[in-house]
């Protein structure tokens, strides 16, 4: 099985022997490729949609029908026993839905050793819940997929809370960890962004005062933009300058 870029990457993250979960499985592709690999002694499939894990039931019935597999029906990590799984995915759901998934039960959430999620907005505020509720988010990865550019994040759980996260701000929204992390998508996905607060700023701005608050908050976004790309610049160009 052949999977795409943006499954491949996170099929990647996993280490060969981890038992995982896919949480909103749909086709059930990434955990297939796993069984297939060898990579994953156990996988489980797990949706909320008894017609998204028909699907998946589907396929693995289609690929290996001699295999038994373990395919549940339920909402997020509920269908999970207690550190069931060594891993858990979520990947092309919003980010606030993402969050409330984990926040629905924290202690089981926190009892999952890793995530690999892959939200399909609001990444900046995934980020501010995971910094608010002891999870560690250990590298950050760009992948494409079609016209977009996705964020993958590898969080680890189980970090004891020892004060609440900053407030929420534009750094949450475009932290330095991008280009800690950084590679060949970094660039386009900083310009794309800032393209992008740039018409919202423009937009706003056409409009009353009583959107100020607004407006100072998308200013901010730019201006840490602007900052990652400046960067990201000297950067490039002073590793150029030591060849």
């Amino acid at each position: 099985m052949k999977l795409s870029e943006r499954l491949q990457l996170i099929a990647d993250e996993i280490n060969k022997g981890e038992t995982m979960a896919d949480i909103g499985t749909d086709h059930g592709f990434l955990p297939l490729y796993l069984l297939e690999t060898g990579k994953c002694p156990h996988v489980v499939m797990a949706d909320i949609s008894s017609g998204s894990l028909k699907k998946a039931e589907d396929n693995c019935r289609a690929l290996h029908p001699e295999r038994e597999y373990d395919l549940r029906l339920g909402n997020g990590i509920d269908v999970l026993q207690d550190g069931e799984v060594d891993v858990v995915v979520i990947a092309g759901m919003g980010g606030l839905l993402i969050a409330d998934i984990l926040e629905w039960n924290l202690a089981k959430s926190r009892s999952i050793k890793r995530y690999i999620l892959q939200p399909r907005n609001h990444v900046g505020r995934l980020r501010h819940w995971l910094a608010d509720n002891g999870f560690l988010i250990t590298k950050e990865s760009l992948v494409r997929e079609g016209k977009f550019i996705c964020e993958i994040l590898t969080v680890n759980s189980g970090f004891p809370q020892s004060k609440e996260a900053a407030p929420y701000s534009a750094a949450f929204d475009y932290p330095d960890s991008l280009l800690t992390f950084r590679n060949h998508l970094t660039k386009e996905y900083l310009e794309r962004k800032l393209e992008i607060e740039e018409k919202i700023y423009k937009n706003i701005s056409a409009h009353s005062k009583s959107v100020e608050t607004e407006t100072i908050s998308c200013r901010e976004r730019i201006n840490r933009l602007e900052h990652l790309l400046e960067k990201l610049y000297d950067e490039n160009h002073g590793a150029e300058a030591s060849l």
